[in-house]
């Protein structure tokens, strides 16, 4: 039962959260508010990237991948064809 209750509870928190996040587009905000909006998704990336690809003996791989997946996303404007080609540059340098 404290399974299917934590469950319910991050439900919970997770809807909620994503409800007044979408409530926003309504509400006008600053232009402040906006510029700084818009740099929240590339730094919880570079956050959760960042130290995975530092802290690991393999890091020289895992940046030649992330370089390529970064060409990609700037070049196609493709969040799947950037993580699919990071991905398949880091699966064929670990071969090597």
């Amino acid at each position: 039962m404290t399974v299917l209750l934590t469950l319910l509870g991050m439900w919970a928190v997770t809807f909620a959260a994503r409800l007044a996040g979408l409530s926003l587009h309504r509400l006008v905000l600053p232009p402040f508010w906006l510029a700084f909006l818009r740099f929240v998704p590339i730094s919880v990336f570079a956050a959760l990237i960042v130290p995975d690809i530092a802290g690991s003996p393999d890091w020289p791989k895992k940046l030649i991948a992330c370089a390529v997946a970064a060409a990609l996303l700037w070049r196609t404007k493709a969040l799947a064809w950037g993580i699919v080609g990071g991905f398949a540059v880091y699966w064929a340098l670990r071969q090597v």
